[in-house]
């Protein structure tokens, strides 16, 4: 396999594109998968964690989410080639599309949690050549967790054959605008665009000299919009975005609660190499004649699992009182300990403790009465479905 660009190990805190930026509207800046990130923003932006997930909840926070890798795999054979590493149905996905999947190890232990379009580009006709309009060479865009990207891109080189080529688009930022006032900002900036795409959809957009990429996606189960764009035209961007009514920049710690409120796994946290996706409660990115035909890796493993079921599960904790549990917390039914919490807080939008945890498959069934050990104290705690607040995605009329 090719490679267009090196590898390189990061020792340093790196800066995102927009670092200045975020620093000039009194972000606090935190280190976080190997760069300098703003956690929350100062009150005369509107900010503070609460604030800023609420504000999303309502109108639409812009994130940056430029530490996450994205890369681009080419060539013929390059559908076929990732099918041989996650479970997720690649060669069927139509043009624009996009799908969530997981990079696999051969326990069926989880690498990574990503998402794949197919960004293969249509050739317009040529009235002067005689040619008809076509699509061109076979392309995956592919969106990988930013704390997990260099060893994700070293294990794409190590197993993607020689005629397939990896490229790391590290000169693009991306911004995330996510909640339900998202569309109508977007339309004001870019006309059109919002109308185009339903949820897991993506298209390429010229925005004067700004090429872009913007898919109908996000991380806080509200709708939104993932925009990829030259990290030299970042700023200018953001600045577009938040020039809009319903636009404020909201930080790490918003993102948290938002997408813990909407049951979906941090990656390092609810699943990792140690986690299978049956554990994970993450079957649905199994597709589904891809489970029966198998050929990718961790198959045989969790073809058991799926036939006889893993022994934990990943589910959603109401947690009575104020008091929230952190992960790490052990969770008992009776004196039994049954499992472990993997992310908690307090959740702004119910007004009480939630958490997700890995529990024993007996102890998983919903309305299973728990407690949860935090400071010393046994919390009462519910087995909840996910998630806890309802997804907003736009799936169309």
């Amino acid at each position: 396999m090719s490679e267009d660009s090196e590898i390189e190990t990061e020792t340093e805190t790196q800066t995102l594109p927009l670092d200045g930026w975020h620093r000039a509207k009194g972000a606090r800046m935190v280190p976080f998968a190997g760069y300098w990130m703003p956690i929350q923003y100062g009150k005369e932006a509107g900010g503070g964690i609460v604030a800023e997930h609420q504000w999303t909840r309502e109108q639409a926070g812009l994130f940056d989410v430029s530490h996450m890798g994205q890369l681009m795999v080419t060539g013929e054979g390059a559908a076929d080639a990732l099918e041989a590493l996650v479970p997720g149905a690649i060669a069927s996905l139509k043009p624009g599309r996009v799908r969530y999947t997981l990079l696999l190890n051969e326990d069926g232990g989880i690498l990574d949690d990503l998402m794949v379009t197919n960004a293969t580009p249509w050739v317009e006709p040529d009235v002067h050549a005689g040619t008809e309009g076509h699509w061109g060479d076979p392309a995956y865009y592919l969106v990988v967790n930013g704390a997990t990207k260099w060893d994700d891109i070293a294990h794409l080189r190590e197993h993607l054959p020689d005629e397939v080529t990896l490229t790391h688009m590290e000169d693009q930022a991306l911004l995330a605008l996510q909640g339900p006032h998202a569309a109508d900002a977007l339309n004001r900036v870019m006309r059109g665009v919002p109308e185009n795409l339903v949820f897991m959809q993506s298209v390429e957009y010229s925005f004067g000299e700004w090429p872009l990429r913007i898919t109908r996606s996000g991380y806080t189960g509200e709708d939104g919009f993932e925009i990829s764009v030259p990290a030299e035209f970042a700023q200018s961007l953001a600045d577009r975005l938040c020039a809009e009514i319903e636009v404020r920049p909201a930080g790490l710690g918003a993102r948290d609660s938002l997408r813990l409120e909407a049951g979906l796994p941090l990656y390092g946290h609810d699943m990792g190499t140690d986690v299978d996706p049956v554990t994970a409660d993450l079957t649905f990115a199994l597709t589904k004649k891809r489970r029966e035909a198998g050929g990718w890796k961790g198959h045989e493993k969790i073809a058991t699992l799926l036939t006889q079921g893993a022994p934990e599960q990943r589910v959603g904790l109401v947690i009575e009182g104020r008091l929230p549990a952190r992960e790490g917390a052990k969770v008992f039914q009776g004196e039994t300990p049954v499992g472990r919490v993997t992310s908690g807080g307090f959740s702004p939008t119910l007004g009480h403790p939630i958490a997700m945890a890995i529990v024993a498959r007996d102890s998983a069934s919903e309305a299973t009465e728990l407690t949860v050990e935090v400071r010393n104290k046994h919390l009462p705690a519910r087995v909840a479905p996910l998630p806890f607040v309802p997804h907003r995605y736009h799936r169309g009329n």
